[in-house]
């Protein structure tokens, strides 16, 4: 991460000996250590309130699994921004991920 901009909670990165794309939901005082929490994005999935259909600009299409969160480290693998989620679907993830977590 040496000379790199830190990622941005909802940019979407193809990280290095990761086969599909990389949700950042971590906010951005997080992601200024060198480490993101992430959810994968897979093109087909199970219909499930955990899994969030995303559809960008760019390329990406597919479902963010909110229940396969993931702690990476960037400082030790290579990554690259691919596209980023609008306002609106950030908050829909953010969502789901905090229902997670819900006590009742």
């Amino acid at each position: 991460m040496v000379g790199l901009e830190f990622p941005h909670q909802g940019d979407i990165l193809k990280v290095e000996r990761i086969s599909h794309p990389v949700l950042v939901v971590s906010k951005d005082f997080f992601n200024s250590s060198g480490e993101i929490i992430g959810c994968p994005i897979y093109a087909d999935s199970t219909k499930s309130p955990l899994h969030i259909a995303v559809t960008t600009n760019g390329q990406t299409r597919g479902y963010a699994q909110c229940e396969k969160l993931a702690l990476l480290d960037l400082r030790v693998r290579g990554y690259k921004k691919t596209d980023s989620l609008s306002v609106s679907e950030r908050m829909n993830i953010s969502d789901a991920i905090q229902g997670i977590f819900d006590y009742i």
